[in-house]
C-alpha cells in the first residue's frame, strides 16, 4: 500500500480531518506525524500557555490514534528536512496537511510544498480551518474586505450545507510502513514545574473528546439567551470553544452546523448572533491573510504617528498581575493567569483600560495575551486588541474609551464576577465593588490589601486619551 504523510498542525483532531480523510478516500497509507518547530513561526513563536494546551491536546490525539490502531510520530524541526527524511524513510508518496494563515507559516508551506513537488512527492493542503477562505470572500472591485457588516453578509451568501466526516473506528498501523516511534511528548513539552497551569484544567479539557463535550455543553445550556448572556462576565453565557478551534480539536463547520441544527426551541436572534461571532473569527483570519503586518503595525496607517503613553514598568507590571485599583480590570487579569482564559467583554474592557486611560501600546496588551492565553491565535488576538485600540479593521473610535465602572455595574450588575476574582473585594456591598475608591472607609475597614485608588483617575485618563488623538488629527 503507498504510503502518505499526514501531517498534524493546529488540527488535532480526527472527525473532519481533510488530510486524514484524503489519504484513506485515495487508498494511502496514513502516517500521522507532528513536527515541533516553534522557531519557524518567526516573531510569534506559541507563548507558555499555548505550549501547555498544546501538550495535552497532543496526548489525547496520541490516544485517539491508538485506539484505533495508529499512532502518532512526534518529531522535532525542521520541518522540510524532517518530512523529506520521514518520506524517504517510509517510503510515502505524498504529504498531506491543513492550511494555517499566519504569514510565517504561509511564506513556510509554500517552500515546503514547492521543495517537495520538486522532489517528486505529491504535496497538498486543505482548508480544515475555517468556513471560507481568506481569498474566497472580496469586494465587487476584488480587493479584500476592511469592515465586518459587508465582510460577513458576502460569506453568509456564499453559505454551503458543510460535508461532514466521521473517522473509521481502524485505521492502518504505520508499523506497515517501517515508520519510526519519534520523541515521547514529556520530553519534547514537558509539564511545568511547579504546575502554574492547574487552574486551566479546572475549567478546560484539552482534546478533540474535550471539544466535543464543550460543544454540546453549549449547545444545551447556553445558546438559548446567548445574544443576551453572552455579555454578562459571571455568567456561562459563551461557547468557551475558542482554545478548542485554535487547536482544530473540533471543525468550524461542525460547530456552525451543530448551531443550525439545533432547532426551533434556539431563537434566531441567539443562532445568528452566535454564527456572528464565527464570522468575526473569519473576519480576523482575512485580514491577517491580505494584512500581514497588522500582528506588529496598525492597520490604520494614521496611528503609525501616535503618542503612545511611555510604558512604564510598574504600571504595565500592575496591570499584568491584576492591581490596577479598577475591580473589573484586577478581576478579568486575575482570571486570566489563573485559567488561561478572559471573558470576551472583559478582554475589551481590559484593553481599552490599558490603550485608551494608561494610552500604552496595543502591543504591549497583545504580547501579554499571547503568552498567557491558551486560545492566543495570532488573528483573532490581532483583531481584538487593534480592535480596541481603534487602530484596526471595522476598529471601535479610538475616541471611544470604555469607563470600566459603567461596563462593571452592566456587565457584572451583582459585582459577582469581581468578588470570585479578587476575593478581598468580597466583603464589601455589592454596589461598592465597582468604584471601591469612592468609598474610602469602607475600603480601608474591608479590603485593606487592595490598592487605595486606581492607577489613573478615570476621568483624568480618558482626558489624556482624547487630547492625544486631537493632536494626530491636528498632525494630519
Amino acid at each position: 500500500m503507498a504510503v502518505a504523510l499526514v501531517w498534524f498542525r493546529d488540527d488535532l483532531r480526527l472527525d473532519d480531518q481533510p488530510a486524514l480523510r484524503a489519504a484513506l478516500e485515495r487508498g494511502w497509507l496514513p502516517v500521522p506525524v507532528y513536527i515541533h518547530a516553534p522557531d519557524e513561526e518567526g516573531d510569534w513563536a506559541p507563548g507558555a500557555a499555548s505550549d501547555a494546551w498544546r501538550r495535552r491536546s497532543l496526548a489525547a490525539l496520541a490516544d485517539a490514534l491508538e485506539r484505533r490502531g495508529s499512532r502518532l510520530l512526534v518529531l522535532r524541526g525542521p520541518s522540510l528536512g524532517t518530512l523529506q527524511a520521514l518520506a524517504a524513510l517510509t517510503g510515502a508518496e505524498a504529504v498531506l496537511w491543513t492550511r494555517r494563515y499566519e504569514p510565517a507559516i504561509e511564506k513556510r508551506d509554500a517552500k515546503i510544498k514547492r521543495a517537495l513537488r520538486e522532489a517528486g512527492l505529491h504535496a497538498e493542503s486543505f482548508n480544515g480551518a475555517l468556513l471560507f477562505e481568506p481569498w474566497e470572500v472580496a469586494t465587487k472591485q476584488g480587493d479584500p474586505y476592511r469592515v465586518f457588516t459587508p465582510f460577513w453578509k458576502a460569506a453568509r451568501a456564499q453559505w454551503r450545507t458543510p460535508r461532514l466526516w466521521d473517522a473509521p473506528a481502524r485505521l492502518p498501523s504505520p508499523d506497515a510502513a517501517e515508520a519510526p516511534h519519534g520523541i515521547a511528548l514529556d520530553t519534547l513539552l514537558p509539564a511545568p514545574s511547579p504546575p502554574w497551569d492547574a487552574g486551566f484544567w479546572q475549567r478546560f479539557t484539552p482534546g478533540e473528546a474535550g471539544a466535543g463535550d464543550a460543544l454540546a455543553r453549549f449547545l444545551g445550556q447556553a445558546l438559548a439567551g446567548y445574544a443576551s448572556a453572552r455579555d454578562m462576565a459571571a455568567e456561562a453565557g459563551t461557547s468557551r470553544l475558542s482554545p478548542h478551534l485554535h487547536f482544530g480539536e473540533v471543525a468550524v463547520q461542525r460547530v456552525a452546523a451543530a448551531v443550525l441544527d439545533a432547532g426551533d426551541t434556539i431563537a434566531a436572534e441567539d443562532r445568528d448572533r452566535f454564527l456572528a461571532e464565527l464570522g468575526w473569527r473569519e473576519f480576523a483570519h482575512h485580514v491577517l491573510h491580505h494584512f500581514p503586518k497588522v500582528p506588529d503595525e496598525p492597520l490604520d496607517a494614521r496611528f503609525a504617528d501616535f503618542r503612545w503613553a511611555r510604558p512604564l514598568q510598574a504600571r504595565l507590571d500592575a496591570w499584568r498581575q491584576g492591581r490596577t485599583g479598577v475591580p473589573i480590570v484586577d478581576a478579568g487579569m486575575r482570571e486570566l493567569w489563573h485559567t488561561g482564559w478572559m471573558h470576551n467583554r472583559v478582554r475589551m474592557i481590559v484593553a481599552s483600560w490599558l490603550t485608551k486611560h494608561l494610552r500604552m501600546h496595543w502591543r504591549h496588551g497583545a504580547r501579554w495575551f499571547w503568552d498567557t492565553l491558551v486560545d492566543a491565535d495570532l488573528a483573532n488576538n490581532t483583531q481584538g486588541w487593534q480592535w480596541t485600540a481603534g487602530t484596526g479593521a471595522d476598529a471601535a473610535p479610538y475616541f471611544r474609551v470604555f469607563n470600566p465602572v459603567t461596563q462593571a455595574r452592566r456587565f457584572d450588575p451583582e459585582g459577582a464576577y469581581i468578588a470570585r476574582w479578587v476575593p478581598e473585594l468580597a466583603a464589601l456591598p455589592p454596589q461598592a465593588r465597582f468604584a471601591p475608591w469612592e468609598q474610602p472607609e469602607l475600603l480601608r475597614r474591608l479590603a485593606p490589601g487592595y490598592p487605595r485608588t486606581p492607577q489613573v483617575d478615570l476621568a483624568e485618563g480618558r482626558q489624556a486619551a482624547l487630547e492625544a488623538f486631537a493632536l494626530l488629527k491636528r498632525a494630519r
